[in-house]
């Protein structure tokens, strides 16, 4: 299905937002911040891929935590950093290995939050790191899955990738890199498109026609919310109460947002008005 892009001033009108309120768009990570962490899923997320580092990659184990580690610190994640070091695989066989064995009956629904998203007067999209499969599955987990003009995920930022690797083609050794005292030269750059990267969050905000200083930003992971903030977008870090640097909202839970953010229903809007018809598009592929 295609990313379902609204324009702005199509929006503003449509909706009866005025041009001079502060927000008209709200951009919502998925995992650990419309679920809590305690569902257990990251972990579990985090066991897989060391498992398919070992038994697709042929990494030794005895190499995995460490690596992962270091992929995870300078890339933003792990499959970005293997990607970038020299492992080529497919992506669907990857996002199936790591995420198609999650525990998603952990997470359940939550009509609280439902409650919530419908009432908002404002754009809501999801931009998730996570393939359209996962995004897909917990959405309708939590029940949500018609709360949301739209989902910006993995795919819709990266090609498809199939090719396998040159048989002479070497890995670069990160783990050696920074085991010298003087890392020399500069990191291998890799080629997927995602958080923290600043260039990844402008062209997920351009694709979906979003106007950064007039969206609020919700995630649970302080680096993409520092990120976001320096691309221009109004910052909320979930999952603690305490505010970090580029954080303009801490919430300890993504329940608390109508306590700590009222502007949000600023409107003269009916609630019953606000929703999106069907089930919740997810983006694949862009078409001019």
């Amino acid at each position: 299905m295609i990313f379902v892009s609204i324009q702005k001033m199509e929006f503003e009108n449509r909706y009866g937002l005025s041009s001079t309120q502060k927000y008209d768009c709200l951009l919502f990570d998925l995992d650990d911040t419309l679920y809590p962490l305690s569902t257990g899923l990251a972990r579990e997320c985090g066991k897989n891929i060391k498992d398919y580092m070992v038994e697709k990659l042929g990494i030794p184990k005895d190499l995995i935590v460490e690596l992962s580690n270091l992929l995870y610190k300078n890339y933003g994640t792990t499959m970005a950093g293997l990607r970038a070091i020299g492992y080529d695989f497919d992506y669907d066989e990857y996002h199936t290995f790591v995420h198609g064995r999650l525990p998603y009956e952990n997470i359940k629904p939550d009509p609280v939050l439902r409650s919530i998203l419908l009432s908002l007067p404002l754009r809501k999209v999801i931009f998730t790191n996570a393939d359209r499969v996962h995004a897909a599955k917990a959405l309708k987990k939590l029940g949500l899955e018609d709360c949301f003009e739209g989902i910006i995920c993995f795919e819709t930022l990266n090609p498809t990738h199939t090719n396998a690797a040159s048989e002479n083609s070497e890995i670069f050794d990160i783990v050696g890199h920074f085991d010298r005292s003087e890392p020399v030269g500069s990191l291998p750059k890799t080629p997927i498109v995602c958080k923290p990267s600043e260039s990844a969050i402008e062209k997920a905000l351009e694709m979906a026609n979003i106007d950064p200083n007039r969206t609020l930003f919700f995630e649970d992971s302080v680096r993409n919310v520092q990120a976001g903030k320096r691309v221009g977008l109004h910052t909320v870090l979930v999952g603690s109460p305490n505010k970090v640097k580029g954080a303009d909202y801490a919430l300890e839970n993504i329940h608390n947002m109508k306590e700590a953010l009222p502007e949000l229903w600023e409107s003269d809007r009916k609630s019953s008005d606000v929703g999106y018809s069907g089930k919740v598009a997810v983006e694949t592929s862009v078409r001019a």
